[in-house]
């Protein structure tokens, strides 16, 4: 049997699965890992939170990064491996997905807000540090564009005072807490899993990294699917080296999108 038919059977047998998926499962859509060559990393130091909150300078260079990513990921789409995991969805097979990217991929692919955890938050919109109220990010980009005005959140209270407080991209950054609600439905999700599908993540940023190996501590079949070997693959009950999309369209029956 060869290792993609081992997948498929795991699949089949499989009434709670979750997927963990990491970087790899987005390049595959055209977007860069923060980390490889042409990665916002490689290009620029990044930009702690504390330098964000305290630094006009810090935030406006975050938003000309802000910017500048955009145009690769406005572009994306996506793949097969995201569609793949949106049909185990539909299948009733997949119960969440939880997510070290910020792409909103996931969601454009079917999956519901509802079933996607997202560890480092999401690109795809912006938010007040102080009261969380959500912004498109349209307005905030033009007005940023013309003028390179600061976005301040305008939210008003009972009162009729306004919020006044710092808009970012609702992404975690460096220095930055972990979600808590996140984290804690990640935890959920991993124990209740029968089969933990880990993709496309070298799995060495923690704390995220550790759900893995939490559902396999707790007695779920862990199987890992990414193109380089990884910390955990000694623990695996299955390991696959290959490309993600057309290793999970082969199992599911999902072609290429158009």
């Amino acid at each position: 049997m060869s290792q993609v038919q081992e997948l498929e059977r795991l699949i089949d047998e499989a009434s709670g699965i979750v997927a963990f998926t990491g970087a790899g499962i987005s390049t595959e859509s055209g977007i860069p890992d923060f980390r490889s060559p042409g990665g916002i990393w490689t290009k620029y130091k990044p930009i702690d939170f504390g330098e964000f909150v305290a630094s006009e300078e810090a935030r406006r260079e975050s938003w000309r990064r802000k910017i500048g990513s955009d145009r690769t990921m406005s572009r994306a789409r996506p793949n097969r491996g995201h569609l793949a995991l949106a049909e185990l969805r539909r299948l009733g097979k997949l119960r969440a997905v939880i997510t070290q990217n910020v792409d909103g991929l996931h969601q454009e692919s079917g999956i519901p807000d509802s079933d996607v955890i997202e560890l480092h938050g999401n690109a795809t919109y912006a938010a007040c540090l102080e009261c969380q109220q959500r912004y498109d990010l349209g307005p905030i980009v033009a007005a940023f564009r013309d003028r390179e005005e600061l976005p301040v959140c305008s939210r008003q209270n009972l009162a009729g005072a306004t919020c006044g407080g710092i808009i970012k991209t609702a992404t975690i950054s460096f220095g930055q807490a972990m979600p808590e609600l996140a984290m804690r439905r990640a935890h959920e999700a991993t124990l209740a899993a029968d089969l933990f599908l880990a993709i496309g993540s070298s799995l060495v940023v923690y704390p995220a990294a550790g759900f893995p190996a939490l559902a396999k501590q707790v007695g779920a079949t862990l199987v890992i699917l990414n193109r380089e070997a990884t910390d955990l693959d000694g623990i695996a009950d299955l390991v696959l080296h290959a490309e993600i999309g057309p290793t999970l369209g082969a199992v599911t029956g999902v072609t290429e999108p158009n």
